[in-house]
């Protein structure tokens, strides 16, 4: 069995003590590479510096619409001289984490719109994937994917939308995130939806260290909780968990246009 985690934040300052331990603890639960999402300009060094420790990582850069408080227009100027000076590094696979975030009312949607567009733009220019945060908003994150029309498509982070959202998503081009948010008892409409999505459109993640599935609660989430949360999902949708574990290694790997030794 290989899994993949297709998002999280190991660069974060809580892995700090323990970075190279939780790696080669995830590596023995069958985890062999890891996906990390970025967030802000201020951290993008540091991200970088946690890929190139680390050759089992991946990464992705972007301005998170939850930071919004921290970008600056200047950021984006940045953000492609970025992605411009990496474009030779496989290691960096994507655009993210970008995205809109209309959960929270101080979040302005016409600023988040404007820097969701504009690394949209980029990820065009790059002909890279993008990683899409989206909290409440998935009907206009629909309606600007499809002005954009990413070639490469993207990920859609921990999907919480509707079985006819999943489909528009789909069609676009993206995968869809699952990690332990489907877990929960209460999880019900999720595990519904989850029920109605093709093994080859679905990416197992965990967020880590957020987002801790229904058996880690209140705990630092780990890219180690993947299998558990394999075989949870696995349940849901009644197939093995060796069975999710090859289809979702094999959607990433299509996505990144990655080999399956890489």
């Amino acid at each position: 069995m290989q899994l993949i985690d297709s998002h999280c934040h190991l660069d974060f300052p809580e892995f700090d003590p323990d970075r190279a331990a939780v790696i080669r603890r995830s590596q023995a639960l069958w985890v062999s590479h890891m996906l990390l999402a970025g967030t802000t300009q201020a951290t993008w060094q540091r991200l970088l510096a946690t890929l190139k420790e680390f050759p089992n990582l991946y990464g992705a850069l972007g301005l998170h619409p939850y930071f919004l408080a921290e970008h600056q227009a200047l950021h984006l100027q940045q953000l492609a001289e970025q992605l411009s000076s990496q474009a030779s590094n496989p290691q960096l696979v994507a655009v993210g984490e970008i995205g809109l975030d209309f959960q929270l009312p101080e979040l302005d949607r016409s600023q988040q719109h404007y820097f969701f567009e504009q690394q949209l733009a980029l990820a065009h220019e790059f002909n890279l994937p993008a990683i899409i945060h989206v909290r409440k908003a998935h009907d206009p994150t629909i309606a600007t994917l499809k002005r954009f029309k990413l070639p490469r498509g993207g990920i859609i982070h921990a999907f919480n939308g509707s079985p006819e959202q999943a489909k528009e998503y789909i069609k676009l081009g993206f995968y869809l995130g699952i990690g332990g948010a489907y877990t929960w008892p209460n999880a019900t409409r999720l595990q519904r939806t989850l029920q109605q999505l093709p093994l080859d459109s679905l990416l197992l993640e965990t967020d880590s260290p957020d987002m801790a599935p229904s058996f880690a609660a209140n705990q630092r989430n780990s890219p180690e909780n993947l299998l558990q949360i394999c075989q949870q999902v696995a349940q849901i949708l009644q197939v093995s968990p060796e069975q999710l574990a090859k289809h979702s290694s094999q959607n990433f790997h299509q996505l990144f246009q990655l080999t399956a030794a890489q």
